[in-house]
């Protein structure tokens, strides 16, 4: 099992956070991203960091969006479309929106609107 699997969403929403307001978007934007790939509102994202929620957990009750199989391209220099564990594959995912949204991606884009 990956260190990242029992890491708290918690101890890494900061540094989402840190990155896409580095680049001049912001935590309610974030939450956005979040909430179109996982289905977890403000209130349930709150309530999940509160509770510091493991990775595997938050994605465990995730109601995923079916267009998250559309997310392609590379983070950390690996295709995320190729990662075989779908656990690796959905926090993966989660990393690539949040690298869209910081790269200045149009919203529409970024949901794959």
């Amino acid at each position: 099992m990956h260190r990242i699997f029992t890491t708290s969403v918690a101890s890494v929403y900061p540094h989402y956070v840190a990155k896409v307001e580095k680049k001049g978007r912001t935590k309610a934007e974030l939450d956005q991203v979040i909430e179109w790939l996982t289905g977890f509102d403000e209130a349930a994202l709150q309530k999940h960091l509160d509770a510091e929620t493991t990775f595997q957990d938050f994605f465990a009750q995730a109601d995923l969006n079916p267009s998250a199989t559309l997310i392609t391209g590379v983070v950390c220099h690996v295709r995320v479309e190729e990662v075989e564990d779908p656990l690796m594959q959905q926090i993966r995912w989660l990393d690539k929106l949040v690298d869209e949204l910081a790269k200045g991606k149009a919203m529409e884009k970024v949901l794959r609107a």
